[in-house]
C-alpha cells in the first residue's frame, strides 16, 4: 500500500504516521495552520482505525462464527477495493486518508506471528528487532534469537517483495492495481477459515 501512495496517490507514505506528525509539528512551529491540519487528517484516520479495531475485538471475541480478525481483512478488502475504482483524478489525500485507516486497523490487529511481536504495516521497529536478535545470537550463541531474527527478516523481505510487486503492478494497472492487495487479504480470511476447521 505504501508503494501506491508514494507513486500513483501524491508521493506519500500513508502506512505509518511518524512523518505527518513531523510534518504537523512543522508547519504548526511555522504558523501554517491549513497545511498542519492536512497532516492532522491522517494522524486522526489512523487513531480512528485503532478505536474501531477494539470495538470490531470486542463484538466479535468470544463469537462461534466468524472471527475478528476475519471481518478486518475483509473491511480492508472492501476499502481497497473501492479505492481501485476511484480514478487518479480523485483528490489524494482521500484516499490516502482511507489507507491510513487500513493501515491503523491492521497494525493494531495483526500484532504477532509465530508468537514474536511484529509490525505489519511498517519496518523500522522489525529491522531494530530483528537486529537486536541477531545480536543475542551472536552474543550468547540462543537458537531462539536466531530463530526470532530470520523472523523478523524474512517479514522485511516480503514487505520488499510486496513493493517490487506493488511497483510493477501499479505501472500496468495504475489505480486498480491495488486490488492485488484485496486479493490477498481475501485469501488470507480464506486460509484463516480453513485453519480452524482443522
Amino acid at each position: 500500500m505504501d508503494i501506491y501512495t508514494y507513486l500513483l496517490r501524491g508521493g506519500v507514505f500513508a502506512n505509518a504516521q511518524t512523518g505527518n506528525i513531523v510534518l504537523l509539528a512543522a508547519n504548526l512551529a511555522e504558523t501554517n495552520w491549513s497545511r498542519a491540519g492536512y497532516y492532522l487528517i491522517p494522524i486522526l484516520a489512523f487513531s480512528a482505525g485503532v478505536f474501531v479495531t477494539n470495538l470490531l475485538k470486542r463484538c466479535f471475541s468470544g463469537t462461534g462464527g466468524i472471527r475478528f480478525e476475519q471481518v478486518v481483512l475483509l473491511i480492508e478488502a472492501a476499502l481497497l477495493l473501492g479505492i481501485g475504482l476511484l480514478p487518479l483524478s480523485v483528490p489524494d489525500a482521500f484516499v490516502n486518508v482511507t489507507i491510513s485507516f487500513i493501515c491503523s486497523i491492521q497494525v493494531n490487529t495483526f500484532r504477532k506471528v509465530r508468537n514474536v511481536p511484529y509490525a505489519s504495516t511498517m519496518c523500522t521497529g522489525n529491522l531494530r528487532s530483528g537486529t537486536e536478535k541477531l545480536y543475542v545470537y551472536f552474543a550468547e550463541r540462543e537458537r531462539k534469537a536466531l530463530e526470532s531474527a530470520a523472523h523478523y527478516f524474512g517479514i522485511i523481505g516480503m514487505f520488499i517483495g510486496g513493493a517490487v510487486l506493488g511497483a510493477a503492478a501499479a505501472k500496468i494497472w495504475e489505480a486498480k492495481s491495488v486490488w492485488i492487495c484485496c486479493l490477498l487479504l481475501v485469501g488470507t480470511t480464506l486460509a484463516i477459515r480453513e485453519r480452524r476447521k482443522k
